[in-house]
Parts: C-alpha cells; structure tokens; sequence
C-alpha cells in the first residue's frame, strides 16, 4: 500500500507504517487525557481513537497519499461511542463532498463511517484552465442575474480552488463568493462553483440567506422571525432552522382517497417588503402565517435545545406550513406525506385560525412520533399517539415563554370561540372536564376516539409535572384528582419533558399500550435519574394515580 499522509488537525500525522507525533502534539496529548473520570473518551481521546482507525480503514474511507484531514466535529455519547467528523483535502485543495463521519465503540475501535460521497478522488492535473478573475466575472454574473431588474452596486467576488466531488466524478472547480448592495443598500450574495476547465457553471447558492425581522401574530403579540432575503425582498423561510417556511394555501383543498393524493393545496410562499411581518388582525393574511412560522421556529428550538434532535426527523431538515387552508376549516394536521404543517381559519364562531403555538407544538411532535415510536393511531396506541403531541406541545408553549401567550395545560385555549362552549379543547389536569376524555385507565379506554383516550397519559403528565389537588399556576386554576386517592408530587415539567421523550423515541414502539408506557417511562427516568430516584418513583406514583398499575 502507497504510504497514507492523514493529516488530523491538532492532533498528529500518521503513516501505515507507524505513527509520527510531533514534540507538541505529544505534550498536548499529555495535557488532554484521554479519559474522563468516569472512563468515557474525552473529545482528545476520540479524536486520537479515530486517528487509529483512519489509518487501519484508509482504504474503505478512499484516503490516499494525495489527501489530508481535520476533524471538523466530535461527538461522545453518554455509553462512550464516540463520532468524529471529518472534512478532507486534495493535494491542499478542499473537497466538496470530501467529508466523512467516523463512528466508534465505547472501547475506541472502529464500527463503521459514513461518507457524504463515495466517489474516488483523483485529478490528472490541479491546475485550472479557466482564470480566478474569469471564475470572478462569472460569480458577479449569476449575482446580477438572480436580481434581475435591480441595480447592484459594489460588487466584489473572490474565488478559491477547490476539488468538486459532490456532483458527479470529482473535478477541478472554483468556488467564488459574490458579494454586494441592491438599490436599497441591502447586502447580496451568491456563491457560484464554476468549472476550472471549462468555466461551465456547476451549481449557485445564495449565501447571505438570513435576515432578522418581526411579525405581528393573531395570538403570540410581537415575535422574532429569521427571514430570507431575496433582492429587495424577503421570505418567510428560515435558513437557520433548515430552511422552514410557510406558504399560503388561498383556501384551496388536498384532493385525496385512501391516503393516495391526486393534487395539493398550494404553498405560495409569502413575502414582503420591509421584513415587518402582518398586522395582528385577520384582515392581514400573512399574521396568520407569522404565527405558524413562529410556531414552527419555537418547536424546532425546544426540540433542539432541549432533547438535542435538529428538526422533526432528526435530520436537519425543515418542513413546510401551509395557512388559510380551505373556507372555514376546523381544523389542523400534520402530513406525513408532504412532510408539512397545514392549518385551517376556523368558522369564526367556534375557532379562528388554527395557529396557536401549542396547536402548532402539539401537530408537529405527531411527526417526531412517526419517526420515532410510530405509535399506532387506534386503540391504546392511538392515545398515546394523541397524548404525545398534547405533552410535547404543551412542552413547546412553556419552552417559548411568551407572555402573550403563557405557559399552561390547557389544549388549544387560544384558538377556541364562544360558540365552543368551553374555554379550550383538553384540559391537562383533568381530561374528563371536556365532556369526554378519560381521567383513569379501565379496558374500555382502547375503545374510545384517540383523541379522548388520551386523557390518561395527559393526566399522567399533569400529575407528574405539578402534582395533585388545587393550586393556580399562571393564573389559570388547577385541582388534579387521583383514582386511588394518593397525594402525587411533581418532579417539575422539565424533567417530565425529558421523560417522555427518551421513552417515545428508545423504549416506545408502534403497539405501545399504556401498560408498555408505564414501563417505558420507568426505563427512561431510570437512564435519566437513576433507579429508586425520586423522579424514579413519581413516574410510578402518577401511573398508579391514573390507574396503570
């Protein structure tokens, strides 16, 4: 084999023939152990684990003589696999699509990599054909024609050779960033990847894609909103968040049978002028998308911030919201299929829009849910289901903190009219209040509507989170009963959050009854607090308190 040079940045060289560390890698090294107390690898201790495995798998990884690398990221879970994120270079040219992610055993030996491309990188010749100054011109040419009709001013372009391996066989290719102002001083600019040999275009992005603006919601007051500018305007996507948008529906309907859908409703995306979204009021169409975005954005940072998932699959990748769906439509779903947030205006008597930030918290865990514990929505299953989404979105409205719209257990008491008769869809403390969920577990509870049995792990959550009897919290009254009579005390809805989620996404599957959820709560405060733990026993103490024994 061809000696292999695997440059880790910070760390050391290494060779198939042995290993070379520099004096100051070495007194790094001795500086960084490689252990934390509790025997689980320290980042400078994955990172050296990794190091070995690159040269043992540098044919399997296409590491070759002509390549470098540098750890970009480095990841340690709590069982001490560890992760370690490579970027990769050619002959000193960064490769697009070069990077990789090592992935280890607890021990520090190799389990597998994965590779943004699998393509082999080898170019007869890093010397380009076409000029930076020429690539330079091209980049300013895409800028211009992508705001097209504006008047650009201060233009500038730099460009930088790369290796091109994330479209098609790896080639040789600039990467020019273009910069500048359009006619009302707003910054510009596009990142272009042009053929060093032919000065063809192989791809354009923009890269100024974030603006920070505001919306006036119909429920949440004033709020923050990450924009994307586009010319002289700006749309309501949000690239920090996965590229998260919300798009007008103009009371057009999906046209579906048997789950299979012949034609969608429209996602027009919205725009505006001076990034100051809506009014506060109906007669404004985007104030109802400023909520759902909002909604959407808060849900993206609980789950994120607190759980650690990156959007709802876990990948990184945004959904879509789509308002003003139909005339008069009561109603809000998550869809799978088109992996998007659709919300109805409501009849006005007894809903408005439906696009209250729990409404919002609450459509959007369903699909956590099915890419997790794809909870079967009938039966007991199906509760669970419905109950996951009350939790959780319930977790997204405190999480947010917004003093228009404060934390509480109630379900959807923003959205709700007088015409509905009661003041809001579920009521967390006690389900029974609405006149048909279930407050207690018996056998006829896999009978009911899902959206009625889940009653049982909603009053389950309560109860662990705040406890049992009267209090007033927020300024809405509670008085949380038990089956058995017991005295519960909550743990705190943080802890009730973290609870729910480990169990849904480890321990939960598709035909989890609420037996098979008491258990997986246990498991999971087990891993959380630790076996016999108070929180421990309170996740058993509010079970039995709603009658799953």
């Amino acid at each position: 084999m061809s000696r292999i040079r695997l440059h880790v940045r910070g760390t050391r060289r290494l060779a198939t023939a042995g290993v070379a560390a520099t004096t100051a890698t070495l007194l790094a090294a001795a500086l960084s152990p490689a252990a934390h107390a509790d025997g689980r690898p320290t980042r400078a201790g994955a990172i050296e684990n990794a190091a070995s495995a690159l040269v043992a798998h540098a044919a399997s990884l296409g590491l070759t003589s002509a390549q470098d690398t540098s750890v970009r990221d480095v990841i340690v879970d709590r069982n001490g696999t560890q992760h370690v994120r490579y970027d990769r270079t050619y002959h000193q040219l960064p490769v697009l699509g070069g990077d990789f992610v090592v992935h280890l055993a607890p021990s520090g030996t190799f389990r597998s990599a994965d590779r943004a491309t699998r393509s082999r990188i080898t170019l007869s010749s890093i010397v380009p054909k076409v000029s930076a100054p020429k690539a330079a011109d091209l980049a300013v040419n895409a800028l211009r024609a992508v705001n097209l009709g504006d008047m650009l001013k201060n233009l500038k372009a730099k460009s930088e050779l790369v290796v091109d391996a994330l479209h098609g066989a790896p080639k040789l290719a600039w990467r020019t960033n273009a910069v500048g102002q359009d006619s009302l001083g707003n910054p510009v600019a596009r990142t272009v990847l042009t053929d060093a040999r032919t000065g063809a275009q192989i791809d354009a992005w923009d890269s100024i894609e974030t603006a920070t603006g505001d919306g006036k919601s119909l429920y949440g007051g004033t709020v923050p909103l990450e924009t994307t500018q586009s010319g002289s305007s700006y749309q309501l996507k949000d690239p920090t968040r996965g590229n998260t948008y919300t798009g007008d529906a103009q009371n057009k309907t999906d046209l579906c049978f048997f789950g299979i859908c012949f034609s969608r409703a429209p996602a027009v995306l919205f725009t505006d002028a001076d990034n100051h979204w809506g009014t506060g009021t109906t007669a404004d169409r985007s104030s109802a998308a400023v909520d759902a975005q909002y909604g959407t954005n808060e849900t993206w940072d609980y789950y994120k911030n607190v759980h650690g998932r990156s959007g709802i699959a876990g990948d990184g990748k945004g959904s879509y919201n789509r308002v003003h769906y139909g005339n008069s439509y009561n109603n809000a779903f998550w869809d799978d299929s088109c992996f998007c947030m659709t919300y109805g205006d409501g009849d006005g008597s007894t809903f408005g829009p439906l696009v209250a930030l729990d409404v919002a918290g609450h459509e959007m865990s369903h699909g956590v849910t099915s890419k997790t514990a794809a909870l079967t929505y009938s039966g007991e299953s199906g509760g669970l289901n419905e109950a996951t989404s009350d939790i959780l979105g319930t977790m997204v409205e405190w999480y947010a903190n917004n003093p228009s719209d404060p934390g509480d257990y109630l379900i959807g008491e923003k959205i709700v009219k007088s015409g509905f008769g009661k003041p809001a869809l579920r009521f967390m403390d006690k389900p029974s209040k609405d006149g048909n969920s279930a407050d207690y577990w018996s056998s006829s509870v896999g009978n009911l509507d899902v959206h009625y049995s889940s009653g049982v792990a909603n009053h389950f959550a309560y109860l662990l989170s705040e406890g049992s009897g009267a209090k007033t919290i927020n300024g809405v009254s509670y008085d949380s009963p038990t089956y058995n009579g017991s005295t519960v005390t909550g743990i705190g809805r943080d802890k009730v959050g973290k609870i729910w989620y480990r169990a849904l996404t480890v321990y939960m599957t598709s035909s989890t009854n609420y037996k098979a959820a008491r258990t997986a709560t246990l498991n999971a405060a087990k891993d959380l607090y630790g076996a016999g733990s108070a929180e421990y026993n309170a996740v058993g103490a509010a079970w039995s308190a709603v009658n799953v024994n």
